[in-house]
């Protein structure tokens, strides 16, 4: 009998086709986030890592932050899952949207629109993914300080393409993404 043959790779993972996914940095978000980190978790002061990034005095270039309202912020994902990746978030962190008031989530709201906006105006993609996980069960990463994932997509560009087709997913350096979007963010919001 002749025809394809697949090949688990070793310890019964994937096919060798599959295996030519590289995100590399990953790994590192992953232990970050599944150890002890202080650096992920809340200091001895109670602050969530977003808040000591927004409070750290460092130039908005070194942080990432695209956008800063009076109650709400907007940077990039340090890890992200593509090119253009960010996050809209309260200053202060809740873990759950009942815990925003209103004022807060007004402007959440807002800053993400923006956002959205923002992304397309800057990638011009054919879509624009927006989620939030409410709690580590529902996969935040950071669940005391709540944040509204916003990243653009393309057609093709899904993990069915990387599967398929072994394309690996490579996004471009953060400081290329935060000039893109810092530029296309609208100075009035």
């Amino acid at each position: 009998m002749t025809g394809p043959t697949t090949v688990a790779a070793a310890g019964g993972g994937p096919t060798p086709g599959l295996a030519h996914l590289w995100a590399g940095w990953r790994s590192t978000y992953i232990e970050r986030i599944t150890s002890d980190s202080a650096e992920i978790r809340p200091d001895q002061d109670g602050r969530s890592i977003f808040e000591r990034i927004f409070a750290s005095g460092l130039p908005d270039e070194e942080t990432h932050i695209l956008w800063r309202g009076s109650s709400c912020f907007a940077l990039l994902n340090a890890y992200p899952y593509g090119s253009g990746h960010l996050m809209v978030l309260p200053k202060r962190a809740v873990a759950d949207l009942g815990e925003l008031t209103d004022g807060e989530s007004t402007e959440l709201w807002l800053g993400v629109r923006t956002a959205v906006a923002t992304i397309r105006a800057a990638y011009r993609p054919d879509g624009v993914n927006v989620g939030i996980n409410l709690g580590a069960g529902a996969g935040a990463g950071v669940p005391d300080h709540l944040h509204v994932h916003c990243l653009p997509r393309w057609s093709g560009d899904t993990n069915f393409l990387t599967t398929v087709a072994e394309t690996r997913v490579l996004p471009e350096p953060l400081a290329v993404s935060w000039q893109k979007l810092r530029e296309a963010w609208p100075p009035a919001v």
